[in-house]
């Protein structure tokens, strides 16, 4: 006689597919930039490096803004908070679309990318709100998968567009979007959905915990060394192999998609292959890249091999940082995970910055080493960070009284 079958799960609620479609837009807004660097530098007649401090302010705000942001909106209804921000979102970029010269790109940009220090963290943390307990890790990762679909379909529409139609009608296709899930959110988000605010004790906890904060360090860290190079990837496939607007597209499709695939492999074996091994192995799978980085140099199709080893580990290594955090101070994750966001958007904003001088000072031959020596950093953080957890829970299961 055979055993019962397990229950069927219920399926997640349908009000999770805007704040899913939400993310999808804030991700392809986020990446429009570089994809569209080389049409931006060409158009307000500006180098590659000035036109990629765009990166660098965006990822400055959105660092400074999540948790900035955070204590200012505790208090707001969700579904208008929500709503509001992807109006925002889109009524800046039309602005942007429309903007003159580089500085005042700059301005509207940083404008525009409050919303996303909004948006993303403030939609995982109503989703608690909307599912029931035994959903809600589920629900988090379905939100999330927005983010995923953007780094495989967001960036490639928009370097397509950028490359065909001029990089103010991507701005204006990320404009249109943004006001559509603005109106979807509006429709479908229930009233009266206010998340419990962080307390003071929960950030003062977070910040004292060294486990914690190394591992928020190798976040700054593996972002920093990742867009030293993947901010200024499309001037550096026009420069280095004269590529074109469609091969450029499906080049960033093809890193997208493996990005996608590392994502789906790590949810599936990061349990039996344990979170500090996964986020060593993410990281070792993006510095094999920086390392072959020189034979891109050979083709497109010697190109996409290469980049195959960052699609895989680029995601993978943020999800398994947040389960690791997760995993290091349960009590702390809404701070720790909201802490890992800033830290994510500061590498960005670092790379970005540190990419565009090291372009002008020497061109583009040594971004590649730049990125490898913040990835072997990495390494070697995430190490000493798993080391300090387990002597973290060493002395946690001497004080408790079981162990007595």
């Amino acid at each position: 006689m055979t055993g019962a079958a397990p229950p069927r799960r219920a399926p997640l609620p349908r009000v999770l597919w805007p704040l899913l479609f939400g993310n999808f837009v804030i991700g392809a807004g986020v990446m429009v930039v570089p994809g569209t660097l080389n049409e931006i530098s060409e158009s307000l007649q500006v180098p590659v490096a000035g036109a990629g401090q765009l990166i660098t302010v965006g990822g400055i705000v959105m660092c400074l803004g999540a948790p900035l942001l955070a204590a200012v909106v505790a208090g707001w209804d969700r579904r208008r908070l929500l709503a509001l921000s992807m109006l925002w979102y889109g009524l800046l970029h039309l602005a942007s679309a429309a903007a003159p010269g580089l500085a005042s790109l700059l301005g509207l940009r940083a404008l525009a990318l409050i919303s996303p220090a909004i948006f993303t963290p403030q939609a995982a943390a109503c989703v608690g709100l909307l599912v029931p307990v035994e959903d809600r890790g589920r629900a988090i990762t379905f939100v999330f998968v927005g983010w995923s679909v953007a780094s495989v379909l967001g960036m490639p529409l928009g370097a397509y567009v950028g490359g065909t139609l001029g990089w103010r009608a991507a701005f204006v296709l990320v404009a249109v979007l943004a006001i559509a899930s603005g109106v979807w959110v509006w429709r479908a988000m229930p009233d009266g959905v206010r998340p419990p605010a962080l307390s003071r004790n929960a950030w003062a906890a977070t910040f004292a915990s060294r486990p914690l904060m190394l591992c928020v360090a190798v976040t700054v860290l593996s972002a920093a060394g990742q867009f030293v190079l993947l901010s200024y990837l499309a001037p550096w496939f026009r420069q280095s192999l004269g590529t074109s607007t469609e091969a450029l597209s499906l080049l960033f499709m093809w890193f997208g998609a493996f990005g996608f695939i590392g994502n789906v492999l790590i949810s599936r074996h990061i349990d039996r292959v344990g979170v500090d091994r996964t986020v060593l192995l993410s990281i070792a799978c993006m510095a094999l890249t920086f390392i072959a980085w020189p034979l891109a140099s050979l083709g497109l199709l010697m190109a996409a091999l290469v980049l195959v080893p960052w699609g895989l580990g680029c995601f993978a290594s943020n999800s398994a940082q947040q389960a690791r955090l997760v995993g290091i101070a349960p009590g702390l994750a809404s701070a720790s995970i909201a802490l890992n966001s800033s830290a994510l958007y500061a590498g960005q904003a670092i790379g970005a910055g540190g990419g565009g001088w090291l372009i002008v000072h020497t061109g583009y031959g040594l971004l590649h080493w730049a990125g490898l020596a913040a990835m072997l950093a990495a390494v070697g953080l995430s190490a000493l960070a798993a080391r300090s957890a387990h002597k973290a829970r060493m002395a946690a299961m001497s004080a408790s009284p079981a162990a007595r």
